[in-house]
């Protein structure tokens, strides 16, 4: 490759990341805007404000000092989820192909599992205004003895977002392997070429089933309703992020918009064999996937209520059953 042909695609590559970047500040304003609002027959607020003003006016605000243990470790944790997920999309550009280690299956998961751990770890690192002196006997437990144990608000929210990491994700990463299991191959080059041959991924049983489990997979990921138990305002106050303030706040809304248009690009690279390539018509049908998916979880997490662990055990069984069935379709 010649020097001009590598600067062309480093600069492709960094015009696709901006791009990238300024739809996942427009992606909450849109959910908000043109799905809550429309459901809930408001005018509701400007495309713009929920994620690019609000990101810019957190970086304008007075920083504060968290009581946390590892204060730096703690106000860290939300650039290191913005880096992961950052490389992640990296990890999905066709010019990074060559790459196999960093293009593959394992290391998307891997940096997923990094994401969902740093949410553990803030939780772990937050003790916030609201839970001073929070302290009860846990009888469920078998405590008895008032006014020594002590929890927290990001305590809560923390165990129940270990939880969620040891059963939710069991959908996401089965989803994520059955394309593999199809192309016989975990590298995003050979998944890619295996579906410009047979055609889309999709378009098989195994792969509609998986599509259907990556997005239970999805919305569990995101933490939205149903499957919001971790963050439930009336309960645990957005948990660890509550004394998250200034350009940590602002880097968290980022991230989650950028998540967001993230999972719907590797939903377009695993079954549809779509790249996100700049100067093409792929670049169009990764954004309308992206906000296909993004308007399906709106919708129906407006009209859901939070899991439980009665109703979030069962349908992370069912839908682990149905991916193993869809990966074993796709074996034999």
């Amino acid at each position: 490759m010649s020097d001009i042909s590598i600067i062309i695609s480093i600069l492709e590559v960094i015009v696709t990341l901006i791009i990238a970047l300024f739809i996942g500040l427009l992606i909450p304003g849109i959910e908000r805007k043109y799905v809550h609002a429309r459901i809930q027959q408001r005018i509701g607020p400007p495309v713009t404000s929920s994620g690019l003003w609000a990101s810019i006016k957190f970086l304008y605000k007075e920083n504060i000092k968290p009581n946390s243990p590892a204060p730096g470790l703690y106000k860290t944790l939300p650039i290191v989820c913005f880096v992961v997920v950052l490389l992640i999309f990296l990890a999905l550009m066709p010019q990074n192909y060559t790459f196999l280690a960093f293009a593959s299956l394992i290391a998307i998961v891997g940096f997923l599992k990094v994401d969902e751990i740093a949410y553990v770890l803030m939780g772990s690192l937050s003790k916030s205004v609201m839970s001073s002196n929070l302290r009860f006997p846990d009888h469920i437990k078998g405590g008895i003895r008032l006014g020594t144990l002590v929890s927290s608000l990001e305590d809560i929210s923390s165990s129940r977002s270990l939880r969620m990491i040891i059963f939710g994700s069991f959908p996401l990463y089965l989803a994520l392997f059955i394309p593999a299991a199809i192309s016989k191959s975990i590298y995003l080059t050979d998944i890619v070429a295996y579906q410009q041959t047979h055609g889309p991924i999709l378009f098989t049983l195994a792969g509609a089933i998986g599509a259907i489990v990556f997005f239970i997979g999805y919305m569990i990921l995101l933490h939205e309703y149903p499957f919001s138990i971790i963050k439930a305002k009336s309960d645990v106050i957005e948990g660890p992020y509550m004394e998250l303030a200034s350009k940590y706040r602002s880097f968290i809304v980022i991230n989650r918009g950028f998540l967001i248009f993230t999972l719907g690009i590797l939903f377009t690279v695993l079954f549809l064999g779509v790249p996100p390539k700049l100067l093409s018509l792929g670049i169009l049908l990764n954004i309308v996937v992206a906000l296909i998916l993004l308007f399906i979880m709106a919708i129906a997490s407006a009209f859901s209520p939070i899991f439980i662990n009665r109703q979030f055990y069962p349908t992370v069984l069912v839908s682990s059953l149905l991916g193993v069935l869809a990966i074993v379709m796709a074996l034999f």
